[in-house]
C-alpha cells in the first residue's frame, strides 16, 4: 500500500509500505479519505511520537473509508460498510486495521472528504465541552482559534447545546465565516475581555492569552486546554482560580486510555450523528490533496487564512 512517511529527516514522502492485516476484533479497511491535525505536523517535526500502538512513521488519526476485511470476534460491522474511524496514527494510507470500537458509521450526508476530517476534530471538541467543560444550555463559551477544524467542530457542537457561543479568530478573513456555522460573536484575541464573562474556555491556541482567560472567567468557571502551538508555559496568578472556583481540565485524545476513547467515540455517535445527518451541523473543508500529493498539504498546511479541515484523499 501507499502510505505517507516520515522519514529519518523529517520530511515527508509517499512510500510502498507493508499493508496491514485484521487481528482479532478489527476490521481492515480501504480509506478514501483522511484528515490532517496538528498533531501530524507535530509528529513530523518530531515533537510528539506515535504512541507504541501505532506506526511511528505513518501520520494520521482519522479516516473514512470502505470495510473490506474482517478479523476474527468482530460483530458491528460487515463487508462493504462505510465508516469513519479515530486512531492513533496510521491513517494516511491506502488500507488500516482498526479495532471496531474505535470506528462509527459513516452518515450519508458526508461525502467522503467531510467523513475523513469528522471524527478528530468533533470527537475532540464534543469530549472538550461536555465530559470536560460541562457545558449547559444558556452558558457562554469562548473558543479560541476557533477557524481550526477543532474550532469550528466546537462552535457547531456548543449552538447544538444551547451555549452563547464567542469566537475568537485572529484572521479578521476567517471571522464571518465562524459566524455563518453559529458562533454569536467572532473576535480578535485581544478583545476576550470585552465580551466576557465566560462560563467555559476552550483554549486550542495555548500558553500565549492563558492569564487573559482566567481574567475573563466568571464565577465557577472551567478551562478546558486542548491546543499549544503558542507555547506550554504560561506565568499565571493561581490565587485567581480559588477566588473564582475556577477549575482547569488538559483534553487529549492520542494517548488516552483505550476504553476512554472508545467512549468519547460513542458519545458523538450517539450525541451529534444525528444533527449531521440532518445537515445542522456541517464540516468545512480548507483542501483537499491525492495521497500522492502529501508532501505538498504538510508544506501548505499552516498557510494563513484556513478554515477548516485538510484532508488527503485515495483516488
Amino acid at each position: 500500500m501507499k502510505a505517507v512517511t516520515i522519514t529519518e529527516n523529517n520530511e515527508i514522502e509517499v512510500k510502498q509500505r507493508e499493508a496491514p492485516h485484521a487481528n482479532v476484533g478489527e476490521v481492515l479497511v480501504k480509506i478514501h479519505a483522511a484528515g490532517m491535525n496538528n498533531a501530524d505536523v507535530m509528529q513530523k517535526l518530531g515533537g510528539y511520537p506515535a504512541p507504541v500502538d501505532a506506526p511511528a512513521d505513518i501520520p494520521g488519526l482519522e479516516f473514512a473509508g470502505e470495510v473490506v476485511e474482517m478479523g476474527p470476534q468482530t460483530e458491528r460491522f460487515s463487508l462493504g460498510d462505510h465508516v469513519m474511524g479515530l486512531v492513533s496514527g496510521g491513517a494516511q494510507a491506502e488500507i488500516i486495521a482498526v479495532n471496531e470500537r474505535f470506528l462509527m458509521p459513516k452518515p450519508d450526508s458526508l461525502s467522503w472528504e467531510e467523513a475523513g476530517s469528522f471524527p478528530e476534530a468533533f470527537i475532540t471538541a464534543h469530549d472538550a465541552l461536555t465530559t470536560k467543560g460541562n457545558l449547559r444550555p444558556g452558558e457562554r463559551v469562548l473558543i479560541t482559534g476557533a477557524a481550526g477544524a477543532v474550532g469550528v467542530a466546537a462552535i457547531q457542537i456548543a449552538k447544538v447545546i444551547g451555549a452563547e457561543v464567542v469566537a475568537s479568530v485572529r484572521n479578521s478573513e476567517t471571522r464571518e465565516k465562524t459566524k455563518k456555522i453559529g458562533a454569536d460573536e467572532a473576535i480578535a484575541p485581544d478583545e476576550m475581555q470585552n465580551y466576557g464573562p465566560y462560563d467555559l474556555i476552550i483554549e486550542l491556541i495555548g500558553a500565549a492569552d492563558f492569564a487573559a482567560n482566567i481574567d475573563a472567567l466568571s464565577y465557577g468557571g472551567r478551562i478546558v486546554c486542548i491546543g499549544f502551538m503558542s507555547g506550554a508555559e504560561a506565568n499565571v496568578d493561581i490565587s485567581k482560580f480559588a477566588f473564582k472556583q475556577a477549575v482547569v481540565y488538559g483534553s487529549s485524545l492520542r494517548k488516552r486510555p483505550k476504553e476512554g476513547k472508545a467512549m468519547a467515540i460513542r458519545a458523538v455517535e450517539k450525541e451529534i450523528l444525528p444533527f449531521v445527518e440532518k445537515k445542522e451541523v456541517a464540516v468545512p473543508l480548507h483542501a483537499t490533496y491525492a495521497l500522492d500529493d502529501g508532501k505538498k498539504a504538510y508544506d501548505e498546511y499552516n498557510q494563513k487564512g484556513k478554515f477548516g479541515q485538510i484532508v488527503l484523499v485515495n483516488e
